[in-house]
Protein backbone atom coordinates (compact mmCIF):
# COMPACT_ATOMS: atom_id res chain seq x y z
CA UNK A 1 0.00 0.00 0.00
CA UNK A 2 1.47 3.38 -0.95
CA UNK A 3 1.48 6.27 1.49
CA UNK A 4 -1.39 8.14 -0.18
CA UNK A 5 -3.61 5.09 0.16
CA UNK A 6 -2.48 4.84 3.78
CA UNK A 7 -3.39 8.51 4.32
CA UNK A 8 -6.80 7.98 2.72
CA UNK A 9 -7.54 4.90 4.84
CA UNK A 10 -6.47 6.70 8.00
CA UNK A 11 -8.60 9.76 7.22
CA UNK A 12 -11.55 7.48 6.50
CA UNK A 13 -11.07 5.59 9.79
CA UNK A 14 -10.78 8.83 11.72
CA UNK A 15 -13.87 10.32 10.04
CA UNK A 16 -15.86 7.20 10.90
CA UNK A 17 -14.87 7.30 14.58
CA UNK A 18 -15.50 11.04 14.80
CA UNK A 19 -18.99 10.35 13.42
CA UNK A 20 -19.71 7.39 15.68
CA UNK A 21 -18.35 8.30 19.13
CA UNK A 22 -18.85 11.17 21.53
CA UNK A 23 -16.15 9.91 23.89
CA UNK A 24 -13.25 12.30 23.26
CA UNK A 25 -10.60 10.06 24.81
CA UNK A 26 -11.49 7.13 22.53
CA UNK A 27 -11.64 9.34 19.45
CA UNK A 28 -8.37 11.17 20.17
CA UNK A 29 -6.57 7.92 20.98
CA UNK A 30 -7.67 6.46 17.64
CA UNK A 31 -6.61 9.63 15.85
CA UNK A 32 -3.14 9.55 17.44
CA UNK A 33 -2.68 5.91 16.46
CA UNK A 34 -3.93 6.38 12.89
CA UNK A 35 -1.76 9.46 12.34
CA UNK A 36 1.42 7.77 13.58
CA UNK A 37 0.82 4.58 11.62
CA UNK A 38 -0.07 6.37 8.37
CA UNK A 39 3.05 8.52 8.60
CA UNK A 40 5.20 5.55 9.63
CA UNK A 41 6.26 7.48 12.72
CA UNK A 42 7.42 6.42 16.16
CA UNK A 43 4.47 8.09 17.84
CA UNK A 44 1.91 10.85 18.06
CA UNK A 45 0.60 13.03 20.86
CA UNK A 46 -2.35 15.38 21.16
CA UNK A 47 -2.16 18.12 23.78
CA UNK A 48 -4.89 20.61 24.64
CA UNK A 49 -4.63 23.95 26.41
CA UNK A 50 -5.59 23.98 30.06
CA UNK A 51 -8.20 26.39 31.43
CA UNK A 52 -5.57 29.08 32.03
CA UNK A 53 -4.25 28.78 28.48
CA UNK A 54 -0.68 28.57 29.82
CA UNK A 55 -0.06 24.83 29.53
CA UNK A 56 -0.67 22.02 27.08
CA UNK A 57 -2.07 18.93 28.76
CA UNK A 58 -1.79 15.42 27.28
CA UNK A 59 -5.11 14.24 25.87
CA UNK A 60 -3.97 11.24 23.81
CA UNK A 61 -0.77 9.54 22.74
CA UNK A 62 0.33 6.51 20.77
CA UNK A 63 3.79 4.94 20.51
CA UNK A 64 5.28 6.95 23.37
CA UNK A 65 6.17 5.74 26.85
CA UNK A 66 4.23 6.81 29.93
CA UNK A 67 7.49 8.21 31.29
CA UNK A 68 7.87 10.47 28.28
CA UNK A 69 4.28 11.66 28.47
CA UNK A 70 4.77 12.42 32.19
CA UNK A 71 8.11 14.22 31.72
CA UNK A 72 6.70 17.48 33.01
CA UNK A 73 4.29 20.21 32.06
CA UNK A 74 4.47 21.67 28.59
CA UNK A 75 4.41 25.36 29.37
CA UNK A 76 3.55 27.45 26.34
CA UNK A 77 5.78 30.31 27.52
CA UNK A 78 8.79 27.93 27.62
CA UNK A 79 8.01 25.93 24.47
CA UNK A 80 8.76 28.05 21.42
CA UNK A 81 7.71 25.26 19.05
CA UNK A 82 4.23 25.19 20.58
CA UNK A 83 3.93 28.98 20.61
CA UNK A 84 4.77 28.95 16.90
CA UNK A 85 2.29 26.15 16.16
CA UNK A 86 -0.46 27.90 18.11
CA UNK A 87 -0.22 30.77 15.60
CA UNK A 88 -1.63 28.35 13.01
CA UNK A 89 1.55 27.11 11.33
CA UNK A 90 2.95 23.61 10.83
CA UNK A 91 6.33 23.47 12.58
CA UNK A 92 9.18 21.09 11.71
CA UNK A 93 11.89 20.25 14.24
CA UNK A 94 14.75 18.40 12.47
CA UNK A 95 16.46 17.42 15.75
CA UNK A 96 14.36 17.59 18.91
CA UNK A 97 17.34 16.64 21.06
CA UNK A 98 19.26 19.84 20.25
CA UNK A 99 16.70 22.38 18.99
CA UNK A 100 16.30 25.12 21.64
CA UNK A 101 12.65 25.62 20.61
CA UNK A 102 11.85 22.14 21.97
CA UNK A 103 11.24 22.27 25.74
CA UNK A 104 12.33 18.73 26.67
CA UNK A 105 15.33 17.88 24.47
CA UNK A 106 16.89 15.45 26.95
CA UNK A 107 13.61 13.59 27.41
CA UNK A 108 13.29 13.38 23.60
CA UNK A 109 16.78 11.86 23.41
CA UNK A 110 15.98 9.35 26.17
CA UNK A 111 12.76 8.40 24.35
CA UNK A 112 14.56 7.92 21.04
CA UNK A 113 12.88 10.83 19.31
CA UNK A 114 14.76 12.55 16.49
CA UNK A 115 12.48 14.72 14.32
CA UNK A 116 9.08 16.21 15.18
CA UNK A 117 6.28 17.71 13.10
CA UNK A 118 3.76 19.87 14.99
CA UNK A 119 0.31 20.95 13.78
CA UNK A 120 -2.06 23.39 15.45
CA UNK A 121 -5.50 22.38 16.64
CA UNK A 122 -7.83 25.32 16.04
CA UNK A 123 -11.53 25.96 16.40
CA UNK A 124 -12.84 29.00 14.52
CA UNK A 125 -9.32 30.48 14.30
CA UNK A 126 -8.77 29.99 18.06
CA UNK A 127 -5.89 27.68 19.03
CA UNK A 128 -6.92 24.93 21.44
CA UNK A 129 -3.87 22.65 21.28
CA UNK A 130 -1.30 20.86 19.18
CA UNK A 131 -0.76 17.51 17.53
CA UNK A 132 2.79 16.20 17.28
CA UNK A 133 4.23 13.44 15.11
CA UNK A 134 7.51 11.97 16.39
CA UNK A 135 10.09 10.20 14.23
CA UNK A 136 12.64 7.85 15.76
CA UNK A 137 15.18 8.70 13.05
CA UNK A 138 16.19 12.03 11.53
CA UNK A 139 13.62 12.81 8.89
CA UNK A 140 12.51 15.59 6.58
CA UNK A 141 8.73 15.68 6.40
CA UNK A 142 7.45 16.66 2.95
CA UNK A 143 4.47 18.82 1.98
CA UNK A 144 2.16 15.80 1.57
CA UNK A 145 2.92 14.74 5.15
CA UNK A 146 2.33 18.27 6.38
CA UNK A 147 -1.03 18.43 4.60
CA UNK A 148 -2.04 15.02 5.94
CA UNK A 149 -1.19 16.12 9.48
CA UNK A 150 -3.13 19.36 8.99
CA UNK A 151 -6.17 17.36 7.78
CA UNK A 152 -6.04 14.90 10.65
CA UNK A 153 -5.59 17.77 13.12
CA UNK A 154 -8.74 19.39 11.67
CA UNK A 155 -10.67 16.15 12.22
CA UNK A 156 -9.36 16.11 15.79
CA UNK A 157 -10.86 19.52 16.46
CA UNK A 158 -14.20 18.35 15.05
CA UNK A 159 -14.12 15.45 17.52
CA UNK A 160 -13.24 17.74 20.42
CA UNK A 161 -15.99 20.20 19.53
CA UNK A 162 -18.56 17.40 19.07
CA UNK A 163 -17.74 16.09 22.54
CA UNK A 164 -17.92 19.58 24.08
CA UNK A 165 -21.26 20.31 22.41
CA UNK A 166 -22.61 16.95 23.54
CA UNK A 167 -21.56 17.65 27.13
CA UNK A 168 -23.17 21.11 27.00
CA UNK A 169 -26.43 19.69 25.61
CA UNK A 170 -26.42 16.96 28.23
CA UNK A 171 -25.91 19.52 31.00
CA UNK A 172 -28.68 21.75 29.61
CA UNK A 173 -31.03 18.77 29.37
CA UNK A 174 -30.29 17.71 32.94
CA UNK A 175 -30.89 21.26 34.20
CA UNK A 176 -34.16 21.47 32.26
CA UNK A 177 -35.30 18.07 33.53
CA UNK A 178 -34.43 19.08 37.09
CA UNK A 179 -36.33 22.37 36.68
CA UNK A 180 -39.42 20.62 35.28
CA UNK A 181 -39.32 18.11 38.12
CA UNK A 182 -39.20 20.90 40.71
CA UNK A 183 -42.01 22.86 39.00
CA UNK A 184 -44.35 19.88 38.89
CA UNK A 185 -43.49 18.78 42.43
CA UNK A 186 -44.48 22.17 43.93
Amino acid sequence: MDRYESYYRSLYTVAMIVNSSLDPSTVLQTIAEQAAKAMQAKGCSIRLRDRTGKRLLPSAAWGLSKEYMRKGPVEIARSEVDREALTGRIIFIPDATTDPRFQYGKAAKDEGIASVLVAPLTVEESPIGVMRIYSGTPRNFDSAEEEFLRAIAALSTVAIENARLHQALKKDYEMLASFEYRVFED
